[in-house]
């Protein structure tokens, strides 16, 4: 298949107004796709199901959405050669003052609830309206996997939903067999040609908080716990600190959808404790996140191994490996566009010892990376 006949269809499937997602994984250059065959909504139940995941980051109030492996036609792109050129120039976003007003006295109160309760950390979050020239959402699809090369790109799209883009560099998890890994992601700094990442006492000291809550959240559900040193990643113009985490899921005591609730959502983009933090996002942050720092991914898809030939073990010719596995991302750096313009999503970790006024230009800076692949009006 030919690039231009891979996205033609994709056009075509968006036009006609039928489900579908296009994406890219972290560090390849290939793309897969699933068009849904109708309009039907499908709501994952129990995380047996197989397909492309889509979730909330509240998963109480909105629904789980899957594109079922057996009702939608699968496509693949070995190689896509782009020709995107992205902006060179800074995007420039117009922020009001009631916007950043309304961060900063969010992000005193987060700090002192933390200071006056059991809340260790807070991921507090906003959205902004940008108004752009409305285009094809393959054109800004295009200019994602152009910009984040190192992260999982997507284009996600359902009429009863809407549509959704990121390029997100977070995985929640990944389950091969059962062998899981996970990884604790944390800590923001702007790219800069001066040799060596000098991180603070803060990124370090959120970088541990989200490790050690994902280490005693999988203690029970997992045997062969390791875990590596901490490392800079970088994804786009951002760097953030990340730790590796891998085990082996207990045999026979534990479903994906077992291991899911026991991370979801992450302390990279709730807080600590879990329940505490998400309450007071959901009662002080002001809006709706609806499927931002929810998560999404291949379910279950499953995968067929040739087994190797020898000229003395022909008979292998005829059998194969029959394998399922999963692999789920954060719902970060992601925006929900239609005519009106894009609404993006941006965020950063609360702890005692951060300082509105920088919070709030963190985010500024996280909004103008994304935005850089929008035309803006």
């Amino acid at each position: 298949m030919t690039s231009t006949d891979f996205f033609n269809y994709i056009e075509e499937q968006f036009d006609n107004a039928l489900p579908f997602v296009v994406y890219s994984k972290p560090n390849e250059e290939k793309m897969y796709a699933l068009l849904q065959d109708d309009e039907t909504f499908h709501e994952v139940t129990d995380f047996s199901e197989s397909g492309f995941v889509f979730a909330p980051f509240d998963t109480t109030t909105t629904k789980t959405v899957l594109i079922p492996s057996e009702q939608a036609f699968a496509m693949e792109l070995e190689y896509f050669d782009s020709d995107v050129i992205l902006e060179e120039e800074p995007i420039v976003v117009t922020h009001l003052k009631e916007a950043r007003d309304f961060h900063v006295k969010l992000v005193s109160k987060g700090i002192k609830a933390i200071a006056n309760t059991a809340m260790k950390k807070v991921v507090l979050s906003r959205k902004q309206q940008i108004p752009h020239n409305y285009e094809s959402p393959i054109k800004i699809f295009k200019r994602l996997l152009a910009a984040y090369k190192s992260a999982f790109v997507y284009c996600w799209y359902h009429p009863q939903v809407g549509l959704w883009l990121g390029a997100t560099p977070e995985t929640l998890l990944s389950i091969n067999n059962r062998r899981l890994h996970t990884m604790s992601l944390a800590g923001t700094k702007k790219v800069a040609n001066t040799g060596d990442v000098i991180w603070g006492a803060k990124e370090m000291e959120e970088q541990q908080f989200v490790t050690d809550s994902i280490i005693k959240n999988l203690r029970t559900l997992v045997e062969d716990l390791k875990v590596s040193g901490v490392a800079t990643q970088q994804a786009g113009t951002l760097l953030h600190l990340k730790t590796d985490i891998s085990a082996i899921i207990n045999e026979n005591e534990t479903s994906i959808a077992a291991v899911i609730n026991a991370l979801h959502p992450t302390p990279a983009v709730c807080g600590l404790p879990k329940n505490e933090a998400k309450e007071f996002i959901l009662t002080h942050e002001g809006y709706t996140r609806s499927y931002y720092t929810g998560f999404l991914g291949e379910l279950n898809l499953i995968t067929e191994k040739k087994r190797a030939t020898t000229r003395r073990n022909v008979e292998n010719l005829a059998y194969g490996a029959i394998k399922k596995h999963t692999h789920l991302f954060v719902n970060l750096r992601c925006m929900e566009v239609d005519a009106g313009g894009a609404q993006l999503y941006v965020g950063g970790g609360i702890t005692a010892s951060s300082d509105p006024q920088s919070e709030w230009e963190e985010t500024v800076h996280k909004l103008q990376t994304i935005a850089r692949v929008l035309r803006l009006k």
